[in-house]
């Protein structure tokens, strides 16, 4: 079955040409030009990943994002014009899983997202090894069903958050530098930024963690990257 891919960007040129190269790859393209139009074909279609564009009329990608964020983990590729960091990071606190900054490559955008839904099936259709509940004091990872309890309490994560997550919960104690989390998570031929590990394990302490400054569960290794203390409870 052929992936869903919606478009957003009010620069038609540009919903022109992600259209014209992704089809040619077999993904089925919608595109819209503005932010509320991308939520109702959010809410109205069937959607496999989202292109998003950060500066649209009416709605910007920011708040689309974080709207959609609210209540899917539908992996989100964010564009944007500026190359300031800031607008880098501020996109995945948003929750977006991956950013292009214009101009880009059309054969980038299809390399990130054949990545993307790549292992998005492979953890859907694979046998896992891993355990079907993954605890640690309080911290319940349910990894058939993707869902993440604390103390009870439901924790809404992405896509790549709960990669994150699984990771390094099924090797507790174990160091894994950003380096081998950019590559293990995002895979491979993702060529992103240390930032962005970062990014996702704040976001991660900030859902997950009983006070964020003062992580339980992700602990910070100075100088080489995380790990999740303890031995698995189940």
């Amino acid at each position: 079955m052929e992936n869903t891919i919606l478009v957003a960007d009010d620069e038609t040129n540009i919903t022109d040409v992600c259209s014209r190269y992704l089809e040619r790859e077999g993904y089925h393209v919608i595109t819209v030009n503005d932010g509320e139009a991308a939520l109702e074909m959010w809410k109205k279609e069937s959607l496999d990943l989202i292109i998003l564009d950060l500066m649209m009329p009416g709605k910007t990608g920011w708040q689309v994002c974080e709207e959609i964020r609210n209540q899917d983990d539908i992996p989100i590729i964010m564009l944007t014009a500026r190359a300031e960091e800031m607008d880098r990071v501020m996109g995945l606190t948003m929750g977006a899983d991956d950013y292009l900054t214009k101009p880009f490559s059309p054969r980038e955008l299809v390399l990130r997202v054949k990545g993307i839904l790549r292992r998005q099936q492979r953890a859907v259709v694979q046998p896992s090894s891993k355990p079907d509940i993954i605890k640690f004091s309080g911290l319940e990872i349910d990894v058939k069903r993707r869902s993440v309890t604390v103390n009870g309490k439901p924790i809404e994560l992405t896509y790549k958050e709960f990669e994150v997550l699984l990771l390094l919960s099924s090797h507790p104690n174990q160091v894994f530098s950003r380096d081998q989390l950019l590559n293990k998570v995002w895979n491979s031929d993702y060529e992103g930024d240390m930032n962005t590990v970062t990014v996702h394990v704040r976001r991660l302490r900030e859902k997950i963690e009983p006070e964020a400054s003062k992580p339980k569960y992700i602990k910070t290794v100075w100088g080489i990257g995380y790990k999740i203390e303890g031995s698995n409870e189940s």
